[in-house]
């Protein structure tokens, strides 16, 4: 009998392993694992064909089943933008100009030194973006709006059991995380380092040069983010390896890495986005830091998004695409877009690539 029941249970273990019954991989993966991907391809059944087949019994509700519940999640794409929408609004009475005394804003690049109102209008607007992202994820986490059913982890092997307070703490007080961004942003301005146009109020987002700083920060950190990784194995161990030992990423780890991490693949992409697009104004640049922030919190989250499958038809970075990146390694570089990555051929799709890693429909 006991013979029996150890072959039963084993039996149950190996249909239940997303590995198919081998060890799985631990969460901390060390640089060597790198160098051994071509094995752990073979092993979860990695391909560049399609998967075939549905979810299996006892698989996770695909988020078609809930209906349009879901998709008001999606409001928080031009809540992200609420605040230089409302203040540079001319026709408004949240227009800066009827907050504002005129000589808070006013500015004469010839004659004047940098005023903390953009400073702090900017930085506000990045924390308004979360105040979004972060209520929209706790009612989606906590199954409010998906009819109290779990919403489907990107991994097979589901979502990590944290606490919610937890990782927000963590996740505001990182040093590497918003506390740099924010040196860095009142450093560059105060010492009037960015192009004199980033200091004007006059007009609104100008939506041309806000996509453009989209595209061209995410290519320099694509670029930034290979070389971490192929560059040199000291570089990468001191610098975006600490990153890595989330191969199961919840979106709480955005900016949980290194301190060196944060300043090669966001801040130094940061710097020369601003010095290539020029032209901007404090409304672009105030736009496009509360998007960059916010969607690359997003892109961490361990469960898919409502709006994964369109964004994946037009490129766009997803939660899946970076969960790629964070269980092999060496797929994935891009986060806000894929298109760098599937110029270079290094663009896989997660239920495609793996599909015994990753939820078929996530």
């Amino acid at each position: 009998l006991d013979g029996l029941n150890m072959t039963v249970q084993t039996r149950r273990m190996r249909r239940s392993s997303p590995s198919g019954g081998k060890v799985p991989m631990a969460e901390a993966v060390s640089s060597d694992d790198e160098r051994s991907e071509g094995s752990r391809e073979q092993e979860f059944g990695m391909s560049s064909a399609a998967a075939v087949g549905g979810p299996a019994d006892g698989a996770p509700t695909k988020l078609s089943e809930h209906g349009a519940l879901p998709w008001t999640g999606a409001l928080v794409w031009p809540l992200l933008l609420a605040l230089p929408l409302a203040l540079s609004n001319p026709f408004s009475f949240t227009s800066y100009k009827e907050v504002f005394p005129a000589d808070w804003y006013e500015y004469d690049p010839a004659a004047d030194k940098p005023k903390p109102l953009g400073l702090t209008l900017g930085v506000l607007a990045v924390a308004v973006g979360q105040v979004f992202v972060l209520a929209f994820f706790y009612l989606y986490r906590h199954r409010y709006l998906t009819r109290g059913v779990e919403p489907m982890p990107i991994q097979a092997k589901g979502a990590r059991p944290y606490n919610f307070a937890e990782g927000l703490q963590t996740h505001l007080s990182q040093p590497e995380g918003f506390v740099l961004l924010v040196a860095y942003l009142s450093v560059t301005w105060m010492l009037d380092l960015m192009p004199k146009s980033y200091y004007s109020f006059e007009g609104t987002i100008q939506w041309d040069k806000l996509f453009a700083c989209l595209v061209i920060q995410d290519g320099i950190q694509y670029a930034m983010h290979m070389l971490e990784h192929r560059l040199s194995p000291t570089i990468y161990q001191k610098s975006h390896k600490p990153h890595h030992r989330f191969t199961n990423p919840r979106m709480f780890d955005a900016f949980n890495g290194s301190l060196a991490d944060t300043i090669l693949m966001i801040l130094i992409p940061l710097y020369s986005t601003a010095n290539i697009v020029r032209g901007c104004n404090v409304w672009t640049y105030m736009a496009f830091g509360s998007m960059y922030a916010n969607w690359l919190t997003m892109i961490h989250s361990e469960y898919a998004l409502p709006w994964d499958g369109v964004f994946r038809r037009f490129g766009l970075g997803t939660a899946g695409d970076h969960h790629v990146h964070h269980k092999v390694f060496k797929y994935n570089f891009g986060h806000l877009f894929m298109w760098f990555d599937m110029l270079a051929g290094t663009y896989r799709r997660p239920e495609a690539f793996a599909p015994k890693l990753f939820n078929v429909g996530a």
